[in-house]
């Protein structure tokens, strides 16, 4: 959430960063109820002013014996105003606040301007593209003909985009999440963390996933609890409403976690294999850190996601993204994409995210500085570490044979009991 005092003093440059981002969204109204709102505080101001001197000169005429209902009576009129005003303003803030949680967060200065992802500049890659001496099948085709992938049976248990993954595919994502958890918390110095995977409503608003973006989420009808889109949101909520310490800070906090979106505005796009479901599976990465460390902490973030595609030896690049194609809450993105042999091109495998005081200001969360003065908000950052299932889509391409097999990379190796190669009936 912005500050609404930058935002009253600053609508040239609201407005500006609305269109950089490709938000149509219109602060008219925001701007008519804020005038609205300083109307009101102007009367109820001066009325209460008039009903404190009112009640001074009533307390003289009681002392005088003279009358003092007239005068007491009118006070009364008052008072009934100004509550009215009062709820009025309640009104208007309920309102104010409505609007201001659906503006996205402003870009960071080195964010590159743009309309969408082919304004996205390239910051690096690592690792050559394999060259086949075949032609490279799709996951989808290697895992039905596995038996590790069986999209039949998970349509038929719940509905489109949901998949079965069984036998040695199981047990390649169990090693995969294993893995990357290891790694993050052994070599990263992240803790781990096991987070309800149903959440409230305000823990959905604190990261910015309510009120904007309710239709891709799912929710249980009978409770205010919410199935997590991604362990974003519980992680970087643990701390929601608290003031921490400044040697507290920072704090990096990793989990596994099932994540699950409808996704209702990309209908049609990606719906063959498991690149996009509805139900997948993710370790995030979370950050919550001092203001002015936030972008080392994004740099060092970044490397701790892209560390897992080296290990794996999966050629992949990172990208930054523009400021039409950023997401809601962040102030500055890297996406890493990784090669699939399958599209010849690079794909989304995570973003990694800086959000600065963004989320923090929603969730109210804060700390007190070791020198003194009054609580900051902290900075907030996120990323995949990886996603799982589109990890696996990549390992089983870039890992295939020309008859069909899937070699395990090296580092796996001990996390799958030893598996070195994955075969025909390798998921019956």
């Amino acid at each position: 959430m912005l500050d609404m005092r930058w935002i009253r003093e600053n609508r040239k440059d609201l407005e500006q960063m609305l269109q950089a981002r490709n938000n149509a969204f219109s602060v008219g109204e925001l701007y008519d109820l804020d005038e609205k709102r300083r109307e009101i505080l102007t009367s109820m101001e001066e009325k209460k002013a008039r009903r404190n001197e009112g009640s001074k000169k009533v307390g003289l005429l009681k002392k005088q014996g003279e009358n003092a209902e007239p005068l007491m009576e009118e006070m009364r009129f008052l008072g009934d105003e100004i509550k009215g005003m009062e709820e009025e303003l309640s009104r208007i803030d309920a309102g104010l606040e409505e609007i201001v949680l659906q503006i996205p967060n402003l870009p960071h200065e080195t964010v590159p301007l743009g309309m969408d992802e082919t304004n996205n500049p390239v910051i690096h890659h690592w690792g050559e593209p394999r060259k086949f001496d075949f032609e490279p099948q799709p996951h989808w085709d290697l895992g039905e003909s596995l038996g590790i992938l069986d999209f039949e049976r998970g349509v038929k248990l719940a509905e489109s985009r949901f998949t079965v993954i069984r036998g040695k595919g199981a047990l390649l994502m169990r090693g995969l999440t294993q893995f990357m958890l290891d790694l993050h918390t052994r070599e990263h110095g992240f803790e781990e963390i096991m987070p309800p995977l149903l959440v409230n409503s305000a823990t959905m608003q604190g990261t910015g996933q309510l009120p904007k973006f309710a239709d891709d989420l799912y929710r249980c009808a009978q409770d205010d609890l919410w199935l997590v889109p991604t362990a974003e949101v519980p992680l970087t909520n643990i701390y929601a409403g608290e003031i921490l310490e400044e040697k507290q800070l920072p704090l990096h906090l990793t989990a596994y976690t099932p994540c699950f979106r409808r996704e209702s505005g990309t209908y049609g796009r990606d719906v063959r294999g498991i690149l996009r479901q509805h139900q997948f599976d993710k370790v995030e990465l979370v950050k919550i850190c001092h203001p002015e460390k936030s972008y080392e902490e994004l740099e060092s973030l970044t490397l701790a996601a892209e560390e897992v595609l080296k290990r794996l030896e999966i050629p992949f690049r990172r990208i930054c993204l523009c400021t039409g194609d950023m997401g809601f809450s962040a102030s500055k993105t890297y996406d890493i994409e990784v090669w699939l042999p399958s599209q010849d091109k690079y794909r989304e495998i995570s973003s990694c995210s800086n959000c600065e005081d963004f989320q923090a200001r929603r969730m109210n969360l804060r700390f007190r500085p070791d020198e003194g003065g009054k609580p900051r908000h902290v900075h907030t950052l996120n990323g995949s570490g990886i996603a799982v299932g589109r990890c696996l889509i990549a390992l089983m391409e870039n890992y295939q044979e020309a008859d069909g097999s899937i070699r395990v990379p090296e580092v796996l190796i001990p996390y799958v009991g030893g598996m070195t190669r994955i075969e025909s009936g390798s998921g019956s």
